[in-house]
């Protein structure tokens, strides 16, 4: 199997939501450090980027966020990981904008934290124009999907959609830079990359590999059926 080489790339996780969906468990212990095994869903993300190549990882806190960083600190001691401390969440739009400096210009790579996965990232373009998506096949939580691919197109229909957005894509960071955002709160999916799609400028691709959102009790524990099966 090929090896892409992510060394030069960065890699952004958003770990800085309250993890609502998940109470009263996250009043305690944020939505990242959650466990999926034998390992919380954070440190598996990081230890998959660090095998797939990347080797400068830059992550978003802000909601119980020196408990993430103490986790990380302790398990990962050497690695080039860097913290951006968000006061209050500042959704997945702002998160990135406010982590512009430690991006810098290139395209990177951005992940959630909250997703327990195995996508191969060996196919993902280096260099985008604006952003790249992985869609996965549309789980029973998400039916009507997120977005179509016409070729590598990303397109949204009006009704339904056969994607769900993993989670996963690389980025352009001057998808930030041309933009006036009204605040610093925002929201990745509605307010920066509607426009892009429009213009045909954000491509995808569609992964089969084994891929599940643990936003939920259920899906949580559905995630550790999957991890002891």
């Amino acid at each position: 199997s090929f090896k892409k080489d992510f060394r030069n790339m960065r890699a952004m996780i958003l770990a800085a939501g309250f993890g609502k969906r998940l109470l009263p468990v996250t009043k305690k212990i944020p939505k990242p450090l959650l466990k999926v095994g034998e390992s919380t869903l954070i440190h598996n993300n990081i230890r998959f980027l660090i095998e797939s190549g990347f080797s400068e990882i830059i992550i978003n806190v802000s909601y119980l966020g020196k408990m993430i960083k103490k986790h990380i600190d302790e398990l990962f001691p050497n690695q080039n990981i860097v913290f951006s401390f968000e006061e209050k969440p500042l959704g997945t739009g702002g998160g990135i904008l406010n982590a512009l400096d430690l991006l810098g210009d290139k395209s990177f790579l951005l992940m959630n934290a909250d997703i327990y996965h195995k996508i191969d990232l060996n196919y993902l373009p280096q260099e985008v124009e604006a952003a790249h998506l992985i869609g996965v096949p549309n789980p029973e939580h998400n039916l009507d999907g997120d977005f179509n691919l016409a070729k590598d197109i990303v397109q949204i229909n009006q009704g339904s959609n056969h994607l769900t957005w993993s989670g996963i894509s690389v980025m352009n960071p001057s998808i930030f830079k041309e933009n006036n955002f009204k605040d610093n709160y925002f929201d990745l999916w509605n307010t920066v990359l509607p426009s892009y799609i429009n213009s045909g400028l954000v491509t995808g691709q569609i992964s089969s590999d084994l891929w599940l959102d643990v936003g939920t009790p259920e899906r949580l524990k559905l995630a550790n059926t999957v991890y002891n099966e």
